[in-house]
């Protein structure tokens, strides 16, 4: 295996493969298994019992509790086996029995992890994902296949998204929401199916949206939800807002894209 210069700890009882590359600080705790085509950055831990395998990169001061899986093949009855990735980026937490599997060839051959998420115990991330930064995903939250989630985006414990699903930056879903379709930027959504509430206001108000800012992203919920106007018609108004508002353009953007279309 390929060690770096400096204190690299490994129990005695985990086995890491030869071809392995852990950078300088990288502790592994007992138990664990790193495969051949994995490489971890400076001052990650890894706990116990984690099994990292695939073609997997995982970035600086990333945290990996008991009985993660990360890297293992996808669960597609379509993988035969190709060399598809899993790349995790910085500073991410991964509680207790997380899956996070590798990509298909199906779509872009690789699942992605950004930086700076917290990942709570038993949520399963499934292939071709693609996660951002700073987002929070309460214990058993569960991704199909090819989900996208913004930056920010927070999902409550139990909920599950369907494949092919985007979630917008500074999102939410309550407790047990069931995603079927597209959730937008801003917006808070709950039940099953999931439906939209209202935006995530004291999110905003944290991650520093001035009063104006919150004002007009409210206003672009009220236009899309509850004004009683058609889709392409909503999508026109907020637009039109949007040259006056620049946190709004997010929103068109997202609304650009059909994909599932939308929770409406």
């Amino acid at each position: 295996m390929y060690l770096a210069p400096g204190s690299v700890s490994i129990h005695a009882t985990a086995i890491v493969h030869p071809n392995a590359r852990l950078a300088a600080g990288v502790t592994v705790g007992a138990f664990s298994v790193i495969g051949e085509h994995v490489e971890v950055g400076a001052n990650t831990w890894i706990g116990p019992h984690v099994v990292i395998e695939g073609h997997t990169r995982i970035g600086v001061d990333n945290r990996l509790f008991q009985f993660c899986s990360i890297g293992s093949a996808p669960q597609d009855k379509k993988y035969a086996g190709e060399p598809t990735q899993l790349e995790i980026g910085d500073r991410n937490t991964f509680r207790e029995s997380c899956t996070v599997n590798c990509g298909t060839t199906q779509d872009r051959g690789t699942t992605s992890v950004g930086n700076d998420n917290w990942i709570m115990a038993y949520v399963h991330i499934a292939h071709d994902c693609v996660l951002g930064n700073h987002i929070i995903m309460a214990n058993s939250t569960q991704l199909a296949g090819h989900v996208h989630i913004g930056d920010w985006a927070i999902l409550g414990g139990i909920s599950g998204v369907h494949q092919f699903v985007r979630i917008g930056a500074h999102s939410m879903t309550a407790f047990g929401s069931m995603l079927g379709q597209d959730l937008p930027p801003y917006v808070m959504a709950s039940g099953n199916p999931a439906e939209p509430r209202t935006i995530n206001a004291e999110g905003l108000k944290r991650r520093g949206f001035s009063s104006d800012a919150i004002a007009a992203v409210r206003r672009a919920f009220k236009t899309l939800y509850r004004n009683g106007l058609l889709l392409e018609d909503a999508k026109a108004t907020i637009a039109n807002e949007a040259k006056s508002c620049a946190e709004l353009q997010p929103l068109v953007d997202f609304l650009a894209h059909t994909g599932r279309g939308i929770i409406r």
